[in-house]
């Protein structure tokens, strides 16, 4: 994840401190992940989206008036924040659906190729230039994605097409990102991004709807807990510390990913899962601090 983080110089402490926020935020997202992995096998990832959105929305609304003002709320780019919402809502639910047919760590893993879409997208829709070693670390983290996906051979599935398709919508959303430019805050996008998720998918729920288990409940607000946490967390982190400082401990989410598919699941993904998961994090690593030193 990239953030607009504060130019000013860090200290070891303040670094420190980013350091340790991203890396509760991470643990945070990989929490909800794997609630929203228990709880799709009783309900479809529309509905778990909805109420996501539905139980956060109010949270992240008091957070941003809070921090920002009333006027944070306001936008002069509604249609693109609600572009960015459709795609949001139809990569997450891709997602979530392809964590109760994969391991955690390979969902998690795959999801993880965004920033190297973004690289690509860069190119062919900003005109950003890459020069060769950005070039070369995106086709590593191709090939650690191909090496993840296996696509022709017996250990392929085709459920982690989901994962992947929900890479390349978060790329979008992040390439879409910049043009709405500086003139609006992170904490207005943050507001969008929730509204748009409770917004569009509202009207899904007389198809998808299951009545809410009442011992579901807590896994649900859960859910929404720990994403809108995750994502407050990591934003202070960006914010406090410079991104080629905290940017790598974005994947500490695969660390925590294998943790919580072992715990829970008894999930031990194979050696070959392993090396494309090191080489898109080594990858993205690179890319982050690689972006992180030319916007200074």
């Amino acid at each position: 994840m990239m953030s607009d983080a504060s130019t000013a110089p860090s200290s070891p402490s303040r670094s420190a401190a980013g350091i340790l926020c991203v890396v509760a935020g991470i643990c945070s997202l990989s929490m909800s992940d794997s609630l929203a992995k228990w709880l799709g096998e009783a309900y479809a990832p529309i509905q778990l989206l909805f109420l996501r959105g539905a139980f956060a929305l109010p949270v992240v609304a008091l957070l941003v008036v809070w921090m920002g003002g009333r006027r944070a709320l306001r936008t002069r780019h509604l249609g693109i924040h609600a572009m960015r919402g459709a795609i949001n809502v139809a990569s997450a639910c891709g997602f979530y659906f392809s964590l109760t047919l994969l391991p955690l760590v390979e969902a998690t893993a795959i999801i993880f190729a965004a920033p190297l879409f973004v690289t690509l997208l860069s190119v062919l829709v900003l005109r950003e230039d890459v020069d060769l070693r950005g070039w070369i670390a995106v086709l590593a983290g191709f090939l650690g994605v191909l090496v993840v996906v296996r696509p022709g051979m017996a250990g392929f599935q085709p459920a982690a097409l989901l994962p992947l398709a929900g890479a390349v919508g978060y790329a979008v959303m992040m390439v879409s990102a910049r043009r709405i430019g500086a003139q609006e805050s992170m904490l207005t996008t943050t507001f969008y991004i929730a509204a748009a998720q409770a917004v569009i998918s509202l009207p899904w729920q007389p198809w998808y709807w299951t009545p809410v288990q009442a011992e579901h409940l807590p896994g649900l607000l859960g859910i929404a807990l720990c994403s809108t946490l995750g994502l407050t967390l990591i934003t202070q982190g960006f914010r406090i510390a410079p991104a080629s400082v905290v940017a790598p401990f974005d994947y500490t989410g695969l660390l925590w990913a294998t943790l919580f598919g072992w715990l829970f699941w008894r999930e031990l993904p194979d050696t070959w899962a392993y090396i494309g998961a090191a080489l898109i994090a080594g990858s993205g690593i690179y890319i982050a601090l690689r972006e992180s030193r030319r916007a200074k």
